[in-house]
């Protein structure tokens, strides 16, 4: 049982168990005292003994980061965009504190922080790292830790749907706005991106090898979901790929040699040039997969082109045109 009392101007925290020595300590506020308490009883019920707290005493958040850093994030696929998120955790307050003193109430008050400069995308992706770390700990690393406080706080509610398309003449504005640019293959990158619904890494991420020009199909051999797919190109977009290749340098293994910071600003020139406000380049893979189920492909059919695991997903990207679906509907 645990015995929480005042003692000399400061809280004290005891707990007893048959079978094990007393342990007691002091703090400042009888909650502090309590919550102690609390959590060592759960861990003595967990671990069947009471483990040794001093490690946590001695261990920072910022220092479990830092490990999972160097040791689990390079074994991942989007070890970059995480390392750099680590960077940012590792600056914040929150890794200074050590992990005995990690409360669910330190994880709610970051995530409240972080809402009011960041989307809440980005919160839930710090959150999720955060919470990973603390489950490698106590999972692979042994930290003594009852539980995972991370899990215990409510997520944010993520709200980024979009029902962004191409309207009017908007294509063919961003098609002309690419001739007058410095990068001689970004009119096939759109056209491709447009007819394919592809996602921006795969399309950056393309081999020539990927290409089967005899089957009118590129070969994706690992995708955002883990796995590879096929994607059959229309009419258009394998013009647009074949036409690039008689131009392109021979010795050059991607097909689109860019990187994804660079897209992001050629992308905000294109949009000024052509004139066009509020359109992101994901809004082509939203516009692509409409146009799919437009050209009369089924939800199956759709989800293999466009690599969508789950078949509800898709719902956000069926914004599909009334004008096209009047002539369906006889």
């Amino acid at each position: 049982m645990a015995t929480v009392r005042k003692l000399r101007g400061r809280w004290q925290a005891q707990v007893r168990r048959r079978g094990m020595k007393p342990r007691c300590k002091s703090f400042d506020t009888k909650l502090e005292a309590e919550k102690w308490a609390r959590d060592l009883e759960a861990q003595v019920d967990r671990f069947g003994a009471a483990p040794d707290t001093k490690i946590l005493e001695s261990t920072t958040l910022g220092q479990l980061l830092e490990r999972y850093q160097r040791e689990v994030s390079p074994l991942k696929r989007g070890s970059v965009q995480e390392i750099q998120r680590i960077d940012v955790l590792r600056r914040h307050d929150l890794a200074y504190r050590t992990m005995i003193g990690l409360s669910q109430q330190d994880i709610a008050s970051f995530r409240d922080e972080r809402l009011q400069s960041v989307a809440p995308s980005t919160a839930v992706r710090e959150l999720a790292i955060l919470s990973h770390v603390v489950e490698v700990a106590i999972r692979d690393w042994g930290l003594p830790l009852a539980k995972n406080v991370v899990k215990l706080v409510r997520r944010p509610v993520i709200r980024n749907e979009r029902s962004r398309r191409l309207t009017g003449n908007e294509e063919q504005h961003l098609l002309d706005a690419c001739d007058s640019g410095k990068i001689p293959f970004l009119k096939t990158l759109l056209i491709l991106a447009i007819e394919t619904g592809m996602r921006r890494g795969e399309i950056l991420g393309m081999h020539w090898s990927h290409v089967s020009h005899n089957r009118r199909v590129i070969n994706l051999t690992m995708t955002k979901n883990g796995s590879g797919r096929d994607v059959p190109l229309s009419q258009r977009a394998f013009e647009a790929l074949t036409e690039w290749k008689s131009r392109a340098d021979a010795d050059q293994p991607l097909v689109f040699p860019l990187s994804a910071g660079s897209l992001e600003q050629v992308w905000r020139r294109l949009l000024i040039r052509g004139q066009i406000k509020g359109l992101r380049f994901h809004d082509l893979r939203h516009e692509g997969v409409s146009r799919l189920f437009e050209r009369g492909l089924n939800v199956i059919e759709v989800s293999t082109i466009s690599g969508h695991s789950e078949l509800r997903m898709l719902k956000r990207y069926t914004h599909l045109n009334a004008d096209d679906l009047v002539g369906r509907l006889g």
